[in-house]
């Protein structure tokens, strides 16, 4: 069973991670998101990508076909 304060202690190492790139990056989401792209190419380690982007629903509720 997973403990409160373990949960606390990586909810508080998220927002700790989250303060320190927005400070670092000066609060832009764009350079934020490219360094951690640039890392992640970096790393090596194999990444999922899906086979295509979300597609809205039409007015049915189905999705699209293209």
């Amino acid at each position: 069973m997973i403990q409160k304060a373990d949960i606390d202690t990586t909810i508080d190492d998220i927002h700790r991670t989250r303060e320190r790139l927005a400070e670092k990056f000066g609060g832009d989401i764009k350079a934020i998101l490219e360094d951690a792209r640039q890392r992640q190419a970096a790393s090596g380690r194999p990444t999922w990508r899906g086979t295509s982007a979300n597609k809205a629903a039409n007015a049915s509720g189905n999705r699209s076909v293209d």
